[in-house]
């Protein structure tokens, strides 16, 4: 039994730190991590982690863990200059030290995690939906300011 719980946890790990999109590639990842296994067993696991597979901010599928938002998937997240010009980026307003982000249905959550993950600093977190994004500025922040930074990477945003 430990073996299969310590070949599920490293399924985790390979599903929460990679983008994975089909069963060869994590039967690959899982070979080069010591285990060998049948695709059979392999469905039986992913099946038993209630594995799914979900779009990515690039239009991919990738199996995702049921727990595990999408933006919490990716070990390193895009560039916002990456991520602000894919389509789903659709407008920003602010009011006092919040803002809020319109995005394409499906796209606010990878958003946000680049966003969060820009060292932007007068933005101190997000909140992600399914297409909108809720932003918290510094107290002091100045929204031209934000608006500066983000325009540096989303050239439409000016």
């Amino acid at each position: 039994m430990r073996i299969k719980n310590d070949r599920l946890e490293t399924l985790r790990l390979i599903i929460s730190s990679r983008e994975m999109c089909n069963q060869e590639q994590l039967l690959e990842a899982l070979r080069n991590e010591g285990y060998q296994l049948t695709q059979a067993t392999l469905s039986r696991d992913l099946k038993q982690l209630n594995v799914a597979k979900a779009a990515t901010i690039n239009g991919n599928y990738v199996y995702v863990l049921p727990s595990m938002s999408m933006y919490k998937r990716m070990s390193t997240p895009n560039k916002i200059r990456e991520m602000m010009t894919i389509p789903g980026f659709k407008t920003i307003t602010f009011s006092g030290n919040m803002g809020v982000i319109r995005t394409l249905p499906g796209y606010a959550s990878s958003i946000a995690f680049n966003i969060d993950n820009s060292n932007i600093r007068d933005i101190l977190g997000t909140i992600a939906g399914d297409d909108t994004i809720f932003i918290v500025l510094r107290e002091d922040a100045n929204k031209d300011a934000v608006m500066f930074e983000l325009s540096k990477v989303v050239p439409n945003m000016g």
